[in-house]
């Protein structure tokens, strides 16, 4: 399975923005799913955004029209991003990228934002903060 990385968290002013990455080592071949959540502790973990093998994205109602996600690849890496625009306090969390072959996700699952738990793939996080 690819070794997925992220980076480009921070902390930011509500109405600003920033741009998370993903990088996932070790991609051969294959279609993927992938997807960001984010976490608060104490609370359920929330599917943002998902972009399928063919590059069409799906998003929670939280985020749509604010958050874009795209994707790439390049010398057997797996990239995966996130815009994220208009940021609220509310978008304070850490975000997650996963990523799962869609061979194997399509057995028990879609490649939409909700779904995020049916991935089994996914990095270490990194936080976001909007605060004043």
């Amino acid at each position: 399975r690819v070794r997925l990385v992220e980076s480009g968290g921070g902390s930011v002013q509500p109405g600003g923005s920033l741009r998370l990455s993903c990088a996932g080592s070790g991609y051969t071949s294959g279609s993927y799913c992938m997807m960001w959540f984010r976490q608060v502790p104490g609370k359920e973990r929330e599917g943002v955004a998902a972009i399928d093998f063919d590059g069409s994205a799906d998003y929670a109602n939280s985020v749509q029209g604010r958050f874009t996600i795209t994707k790439g690849n390049a010398n057997n890496t797996l990239y995966l991003y996130l815009q994220m625009n208009s940021l609220e306090p509310e978008d304070t969390a850490t975000y997650y990228c996963a990523a799962e072959p869609i061979l194997e996700l399509y057995t028990r699952g879609y490649c939409y934002a909700s779904e995020f738990a049916k991935l089994t793939n996914w990095g270490q996080g990194t936080q976001v903060t909007v605060s004043a």
